[in-house]
């Protein structure tokens, strides 16, 4: 069974800054972010159990190419997209969402 992906609030905004600011470094290289997130996504909603659990039901993808992860869950027939994050913050920012 494939699932949809919802982005929470903090993970869309995440996401939409990081597309926005790769796009001010060089031109169409936001685009390629979002190429990348989107078959990320793509990839877990396929199959969302070959990737690790990382805290209770939370999973983890990362993202090639950037130094991205997508942490997520899976409601239903949701995926629940908690953050998109750079792999240099602090994780307890995602963390805390869950």
């Amino acid at each position: 069974m494939i699932v949809k992906p919802f982005f929470r609030r903090a993970a869309r905004l995440e996401y939409d800054e990081a597309a926005g600011w790769y796009e001010t470094q060089k031109s169409g290289l936001g685009s390629k972010f979002v190429e990348e997130i989107e078959r990320a996504l793509l990839l877990a909603c396929e199959t969302p159990q070959r990737f690790p659990k990382m805290i209770h039901d939370v999973r983890c993808i990362r993202v090639r190419r950037f130094p991205y992860s997508i942490f997520f869950r899976i409601r239903d027939d949701r995926l629940i997209v908690l953050s998109v994050f750079h792999a240099r913050r602090n994780p307890m920012v995602w963390r805390e969402r869950t």
